[in-house]
């Protein structure tokens, strides 16, 4: 079960992700972060996955709505601390990410 915690500060969004982000949970994740995009209108969406155990294509297909959303408004979105399984799931699909080894945006 995936969880998410949001960090406004300024014009930046962080939404520190936990758990298992599947198809199960994706749905659930993707509303949460479009409610707070949609309240607090960031200028940048920072997705931290420090947290998570485990991430499917599921969890790729989320990163790519809310950078598309996050664009279509005028803003941006980066992918931050990956642990490795999710690391790799993450370089397969070419999202780039900082921290833990990470090539940045």
């Amino acid at each position: 079960m995936a969880k998410i915690c949001f960090v406004p500060a300024g014009g930046t969004l962080a939404a520190y992700l936990s758990g298992e982000v599947d198809h199960h949970a994706a749905q659930g994740l993707r509303r949460e972060i479009d409610a707070q995009i949609d309240t607090r209108m960031p200028e940048l969406l920072t997705l931290d996955f420090s947290g998570v155990t485990f991430m499917d294509s599921s969890g790729v297909g989320l990163i790519l709505g809310r950078g598309r959303y996050m664009s279509s408004l005028g803003g941006r979105l980066t992918v931050q601390n990956p642990p490795d399984g999710v690391r790799k799931m993450l370089e397969l699909a070419g999202i780039a990410y900082a921290g833990k080894g990470g090539g940045g945006q």
